[in-house]
C-alpha cells in the first residue's frame, strides 16, 4: 500500500477542481440537528450554485445560514484522491436575470425526481483543499 503525504491546494487549485466536478455535498443545522445531503451544483463566478426544493429541509433550513459544501474524487485503487470544503452563508438566488445566466452558464441538474426550482448560492469566505497523490 502506498501512502501519500497530503498537499494543501491553493485557492485557485480549489476553484478549479470545483469546475471539474458536480457533485458534493452540504451541510448545515436543523432543529433536529445537523444533516448532510448530496447535490449536484455548478460554479457561478465564483460561487457554488445547487437546487432544491422550498419544502426539502436544505431549502427550509440552508437560506441564510451557514453552510460548509465539499466536493471531493477518490481512486480507491490508487489511495489518491482530492477533497475540497467551502464554508460560508447559503442564499437564495432571486433575480430572474441571474438564475437565466446560472442555466446558460452550466444549470447544476439534480439527479432526483421531482421540481427542483429554489436556486442556492454559496458565497464562500473560507474555502481549503487537499489532495493525496498524483491525481
Amino acid at each position: 500500500m502506498t501512502v501519500h503525504e497530503p498537499v494543501e491546494l491553493s485557492v485557485e487549485e480549489c476553484l478549479a477542481l470545483l469546475r471539474s466536478n458536480d457533485v458534493g455535498r452540504v451541510a448545515f443545522t436543523t432543529p433536529s440537528g445537523p444533516r448532510i445531503v448530496p447535490v449536484n451544483y455548478a460554479m457561478h463566478d465564483e460561487t457554488i450554485v445547487f437546487r432544491t426544493t422550498p419544502y426539502s429541509e436544505l431549502g427550509s433550513h440552508g437560506p441564510k445560514s451557514k453552510v460548509a459544501f465539499e466536493a471531493d474524487q477518490l481512486n480507491y485503487a490508487k489511495h489518491e484522491g482530492w477533497s475540497v470544503v467551502a464554508v460560508g452563508t447559503a442564499e437564495v438566488v432571486e433575480d430572474p436575470d441571474e438564475v437565466h445566466r446560472i442555466k446558460v452558464g452550466w444549470d447544476p441538474e439534480p439527479w432526483a425526481a421531482g421540481a427542483r426550482h429554489l436556486y442556492l448560492r454559496l458565497r464562500w469566505r473560507d474555502i481549503t483543499g487537499r489532495r493525496l497523490g498524483h491525481e
